[in-house]
């Protein structure tokens, strides 16, 4: 009995790897249209478009499970986190018009080391020796990228340390409402909240002149890429729910880093972009660090004490 039971467990982690996998090699795909609009069209707008679809797709879900209830003192915290993944979304989508998408997605991944580090310092979470050690090399390695591309791509290089710094806040948000609000809630409500704020900008942007707030009206070969976009974007979110029902993060946390292996191809397929040998260098150190920093998270939990209520 113990061995079946073991068994169907093996079975759900390994889909819930599966579907993560497939997540990760989807969502690079939302910053392949994203690039090809921004050539184009301002940052904010092809945000703002990103979460109208986002919304469009999201409705049915949320009618069919009855889902429009918001439990009692979330709706700020929800809000706060589609005001976080607005700046976040529309930061990256502001790097990929200067950077490979290879290298935008490398410097980004500096977030689960960011995460770790904010922990420590707003939660109150204990960081040892070791992990600070990761933290550091984490750091070195994302170093070790931004040197060449300031010198490259100047400022922009540095909008995906702010998408990894607006992320970072986001999941720990994300962690604060799990188990309180339905998944599709949360994602429907970034949606919502996301939208707003770049609505908002979008409206008063042109009157004081502020960057990246022009709106264009896209054409129609845009307009089936916004499409893509937005089906690429929840599709790919809803693997991620489904891969988190089914596996722990400590499990899954690794498996995030195909991203960066999928964002390589396409970047050389769509837009004959070449990583940098120091991109190559620098990504290899922020993924040893940060799986070393998932492998000692598992271990912690395992040596935690269960918990009763």
């Amino acid at each position: 009995m113990t061995s079946l039971s073991q068994n169907g467990m093996d079975k759900t982690i390994t889909t819930g790897i599966l579907q993560l996998c497939f997540a990760m090699l989807l969502v690079p795909v939302l910053d392949v249209f994203a690039k090809l609009l921004g050539r184009t069209l301002d940052p904010i707008q092809v945000t703002f478009m990103r979460f109208v679809m986002q919304i469009l797709l999201l409705t049915p879900f949320v009618i069919w499970g009855r889902l429009w209830a918001i439990p009692k003192g979330t709706f700020r915290l929800q809000f706060a986190r589609g005001i976080l993944l607005a700046i976040a979304t529309a930061c990256f989508f502001a790097a990929l018009q200067h950077l490979p998408l290879a290298e935008a997605i490398t410097i980004y991944f500096v977030q689960p080391i960011l995460l770790t580090a904010m922990s420590a310092l707003f939660l109150g979470e204990t960081i040892r020796l070791r992990r600070v050690m990761a933290i550091f090399f984490g750091l070195i390695g994302v170093l070790i990228i931004l040197q060449p591309s300031l010198v490259m791509f100047g400022w922009p290089a540095a909008l995906p340390l702010i998408t990894a710094l607006s992320m970072a806040g986001y999941v720990a948000l994300t962690r604060h409402l799990a188990g309180q609000v339905h998944p599709y809630q949360m994602q429907m409500m970034v949606g919502f909240s996301a939208t707003i704020t770049l609505g908002l900008a979008l409206l008063i942007g042109p009157v004081f002149d502020i960057p990246w707030t022009s709106f264009s009206w896209p054409t129609n070969q845009q307009f089936l890429w916004v499409a893509y976009m937005g089906l690429a974007a929840t599709i790919g979110h809803i693997f991620i729910v489904w891969a988190a029902a089914n596996a722990p993060a400590s499990v899954l946390a690794p498996f995030q880093y195909m991203e960066i292996i999928t964002a390589t191809i396409l970047g050389y397929l769509v837009f004959k972009d070449v990583p940098a040998t120091s991109t190559i260098v620098g990504s290899a150190v922020i993924i040893g660090s940060g799986i070393y920093l998932f492998h000692r998270e598992r271990l912690a939990a395992r040596v935690k004490p269960p918990v009763t209520r």
